[in-house]
Order: structure tokens, then sequence, then C-alpha cells
């Protein structure tokens, strides 16, 4: 029977690549080119290809928009740390912290939104 192992990458559909990378280098991802100048955001073993709207490489979703994703990652440290952090880079954060159920149980999390108004949730391992 297939197992699946891991998220190795996922594709965000976006207006502007740059201004995408730019706000992701902010929360610690690495901007990197690949293929034939296409643009992906690298963290740890994972990264997100970056599609520009009405140009996205074959295959595709079959109704990629901006805005449209809402993603959560996990984060190292302490979550008060990141919350500093973000206002002190001055992102608006649309919620928390507060408690959620993650994959692989309690965390608590912070809601922000990117330059396209896709939802991101920032979290930790809650403690008991």
């Amino acid at each position: 029977m297939m197992r699946i192992t891991r998220l190795d990458h996922l594709v965000l559909t976006v207006s502007d690549p740059d201004a995408t990378a730019a706000f992701y280098a902010q929360l610690g991802m690495r901007p990197e080119l690949f293929g034939e100048g296409r643009l992906a955001l690298r963290f740890g073993k994972q990264k997100i290809n970056l599609h520009r709207a009405n140009e996205e490489v074959e295959p595709h979703a079959a109704a990629p928009v901006p805005g449209s994703a809402d993603i959560c990652l996990l984060i190292d440290g302490g979550l008060e740390d990141v919350e500093a952090e973000l206002r002190r880079l001055g992102i608006p954060i649309e919620l928390g912290p507060v408690a959620r159920t993650g994959a692989e149980g309690p965390i608590r999390s912070l809601y922000l939104r990117d330059p396209d108004g896709n939802l991101i949730e920032l979290a930790r391992a809650a403690t008991p």
C-alpha cells in the first residue's frame, strides 16, 4: 500500500513573486531561483514554489488564484519572540496567540496575511 511520508513543496499563485519573496524572507525563508528562472522560498527541507498569476507553470491547480491559501508553518523558539519580531517588522497580526490543534497535537498560533491575502499561521507546539 502506498504511504506518503512528508510534504516536499507546495505552490502559491501570487500577484508579484518578488514582493512575496521579500515578505517571506522576513519570516526567515530563503528565496532561490531554480529551473528556468523560477522563484521558490526554501525553509528546512521544504519549499514553496511561486507562480505568477495568469502565468502558471503546467500542470497547475484547476483554479489558481492569489490569496486562496491557508498554510500553517511551525516555528522554532518562543511564540512571544515571534510576535515581537512581527510587530518590529510592522507585519500585522490578525489573530493570536490562540490554542489550536496541529498534525501532532496541541499548538499555539499567530495568524497573519501575506501580500496576496493568503492566511499564514505561525505555530509552536503547546507546552502542557
